[in-house]
């Protein structure tokens, strides 16, 4: 409901939430706007291959049904091709870019009676990553440096992400390996670095420069105790963070878990931000917080974090794979108050969308390319990475 959402209040305006701009003209070296349809178009036989197995849909009407939203799809995708301003009745979806046609596309499968068709696919996610999770937690316990530990977490962050079947070419490599099983394998094989938008020197020099810097200094009440292995650390430079999280399984449980696990151990409060209504097999509110629950049965620091309200669930208002910060929940803009770190994780929300979007406290745009016409547009390669800090100077 539009009167239940408000503007995120850490925007710094003006703000628009469209990374990439969908053009009817072929601009030299950038994706046009038929390239971005076929984007689209070819995501339809994943959709599909999940909505045929969506046991909630009767099963006499299930074909048919997938039959309705491959057929209403197709048709908007074919008329934008042939009238890139065309008005698409019962639809708004203009301007044409990647907000719109998610929200088309959602709409289309709402139509034919599908809200949820990678549910099973969530849950068996879950509960993989959920069994990886304590030796992903006992391995980034065991490295003592602080600054290889980041390191390592946050190339967990990306390996995680690539667990994405809205994308083609990962919902290939999910349809291989699958997700948490090949976990390990995706972090130690991410491309080399320089990635195309690399900004990770900088994140652990604030991360871990900092700590390091201060523990040399031993200013006094500056070390507080890291409960995974006894050494001193001091304090985090962030006191509160908000981490919108994208996907269900390993993405959730074995990349962003072990990150919001990290900020704990210094102190910072951590929010973790997800969708309001499915899309995808991105991660919902209403499932998130069972999930975490579970992952605090396994780890102490989890438990105490959530235990405590030092670790929070807060739903984003968003049902979309990304997202338009002008329109969150209230609920979300009450969490705000006390933050100065916001993360976004993922193609949809850190790419796609809220790339360029400035805050007024800092920033990291974490996720990995899985489209060629976003690696692109970024100058950049299949499944690189895009790892981007905006620093507010006070």
């Amino acid at each position: 409901m539009l009167e239940d959402l408000v503007s995120f209040p850490l925007l710094n305006l003006p703000y628009s939430c469209t990374t990439f701009e969908y053009s009817a003209e072929k601009l030299q070296g950038s994706p046009s706007l038929h390239d971005w349809l076929r984007v689209c178009a070819s995501s339809i036989p994943t959709f599909k291959k999940h909505a045929s197995a969506d046991d909630t849909v009767e099963i006499e009407d299930r074909m048919e049904a997938v039959k309705q939203f491959e057929a209403e799809f197709i048709q908007i995708l074919t008329r934008l091709q042939e009238h890139p301003s065309a008005d698409i009745p019962g639809y708004k979806a203009q301007p044409v870019n990647c907000l719109s046609l998610c929200r088309v596309r959602d709409q289309c499968l709402h139509n034919a009676g599908f809200l949820d068709i990678f549910r099973a696919v969530k849950e068996q996610e879950n509960m993989q990553a959920l069994n990886v999770l304590p030796s992903v937690l006992q391995e980034l316990d065991q490295i003592q440096d602080m600054h290889e530990r980041w390191n390592l977490c946050l190339r967990g962050v990306f390996a995680g992400n690539i667990f994405d079947l809205g994308a083609v070419a990962s919902a290939e490599l999910f349809n291989k390996n699958g997700a948490a099983n090949s976990f390990s394998e995706t972090r130690q094989k991410l491309l080399p670095r320089p990635w195309a938008v690399d900004d990770l020197d900088a994140i652990l020099l604030r991360i871990c420069g900092d700590i390091r810097s201060n523990l040399q200094c031993g200013a006094e009440g500056s070390s507080v105790q890291d409960s995974s292995n006894g050494l001193p650390v001091t304090s985090s430079v962030y006191n509160k963070v908000l981490l919108f999280v994208d996907n269900a399984g390993s993405d959730l449980v074995l990349g962003m878990l072990p990150l919001a696990r990290e900020f704990i151990k210094l102190g910072t409060e951590v929010a973790l931000v997800a969708n309001r209504g499915p899309t995808i097999n991105d991660i919902t509110y209403r499932e998130l917080l069972p999930l975490v629950q579970e992952a605090a049965g396994r780890d102490s620091v989890l438990r105490e974090a959530l235990d405590s309200s030092r670790l929070k669930v807060v739903c984003s208002g968003s049902d979309l794979p990304v997202i338009d910060l002008s329109v969150v929940s209230k609920e979300l803009a009450a969490e705000c108050e006390g933050v100065d770190l916001v993360v976004l994780e993922g193609m949809g929300r850190a790419i796609e969308t809220n790339l360029h979007a400035k805050f007024t406290c800092d920033s990291w745009k974490l996720g990995m390319i899985k489209h060629p016409e976003v690696a692109t547009c970024l100058n950049g390669r299949m499944y690189d990475c895009v790892c981007k800090y905006d620093v507010v100077i006070p």
